[in-house]
């Protein structure tokens, strides 16, 4: 009876998972003689940090001209919206004093026995009925009609105002929900710069923050506004023209000024907003943004360049600088780096322009 007991079964479930943790144990230790330490991330190269902080400042200039044109767009729409406000608030004072006049005509005809109909509607506080029903306002007297017939306009007029004012708000709404989703690609992209120059030694990320931008004259970006004041600004003789030479001039003062984006100066400035102050301050006025500063102009090519030349970068236009000459040109580089004089080799080429 004994030989034909069946055998005691072992856990399926044990010998697997012993097996798996066996197997597991062996992938460790094999990983680790293979590799000499475990797994660990290694720490980017200073070349490879630059790389990509290079790609963020640029990913988060594009967005600022993006945030630039939404903003302008927005203080468009609110400038409209006040303007149809102040222009109905007028419009309505203008209904009350009809309305007064109409009140003080219906009130001598009660006094004389009876209240016109038309009149009744005009004063009634359903204009919709009256807009609705205008012929009734034929039964009114010369005199009666004409005022009944202007209310009735005014009316109208000031509806059209509010509807359209309730379009320019939908519109601005609208841009400022652009303004933050802009706003927040921007903070997110210079906060992953910020973390990744973090990781580098305070040797390495001065090192890098020098070189970030390209080659640069490091020597006319550090003399101080004061000496700059009373030089002549290199190039200037040979711009485009006076206003030209201008705005260079104005572009040389501003050098060692920080990077601020959606900043036009005095004293910050982002690429495009220190094109269009340097304009401004020779009295021609610029669109606020790169991809609208580039149309500002006549396309010029690159062997027609001359100081005072607007010259755009990569194939967004998301960068731009003041030509001086020489192969060079002034701009506001990225957070990491002040106004300064670059060579316009040191981006992707994407064009010029001469506003003057």
């Amino acid at each position: 009876m004994a030989a034909h007991r069946k055998p005691r079964q072992r856990s399926a479930g044990g010998h697997t998972a012993r097996a798996a943790a066996t197997l597991a144990l062996a992938g460790v230790a094999g990983a680790t003689a293979f590799d000499g330490v475990g797994h660990a991330e290694p720490n980017p190269t200073p070349a490879q940090v630059k790389a990509e902080v290079d790609k963020l400042y640029q990913e988060a200039e594009a967005a600022t001209e993006k945030y630039n044109g939404a903003r302008e767009k927005a203080t468009t729409a609110e400038r409209r919206l006040e303007t149809l406000r102040d222009e109905a608030a007028r419009k309505e004072a203008r209904l009350n004093t009809a309305r007064e006049a109409l009140g003080t005509m219906a009130a001598a005809q009660y006094r004389g026995g009876g209240l016109d109909q038309a009149v009744q509607l005009a004063l009634s506080d359903d204009p919709d009925r009256y807009l609705d029903d205008a012929a009734l306002a034929e039964r009114a007297g010369d005199r009666q009609s004409a005022a009944v017939t202007r209310v009735g306009r005014q009316l109208r007029e000031i509806e059209q105002l509010r509807g359209a004012a309730r379009v320019q708000l939908t519109s601005l709404k609208a841009r400022q929900a652009e303004l933050k989703r802009h706003k927040k690609t921007i903070t997110d992209k210079l906060g992953a710069a910020r973390r990744l120059l973090n990781r580098l030694t305070a040797e390495e990320r001065a090192r890098l923050t020098a070189d970030t931008g390209g080659g640069t004259d490091t020597r006319a970006s550090r003399t101080s506004a004061g000496a700059r004041a009373g030089l002549p600004a290199p190039g200037a003789a040979t711009a485009a023209g006076p206003r030209a030479a201008a705005a260079v001039s104005y572009a040389y003062a501003k050098l060692g000024s920080p990077y601020v984006w959606g900043a036009t100066g005095p004293n910050a400035f982002d690429c495009s907003g220190l094109v269009q102050a340097a304009y401004r301050s020779a009295g021609v006025s610029l669109p606020r943004t790169t991809y609208a500063q580039i149309d500002a102009g006549r396309r010029v090519s690159r062997s027609e360049l001359r100081p005072g030349d607007l010259v755009f970068f990569y194939p967004g236009i998301t960068h731009v600088g003041l030509y001086i000459g020489n192969g060079r040109m002034i701009h506001a580089p990225n957070p990491s780096a002040p106004v300064r004089v670059a060579p316009i080799d040191e981006m992707p080429y994407a064009g010029a322009t001469r506003v003057v």
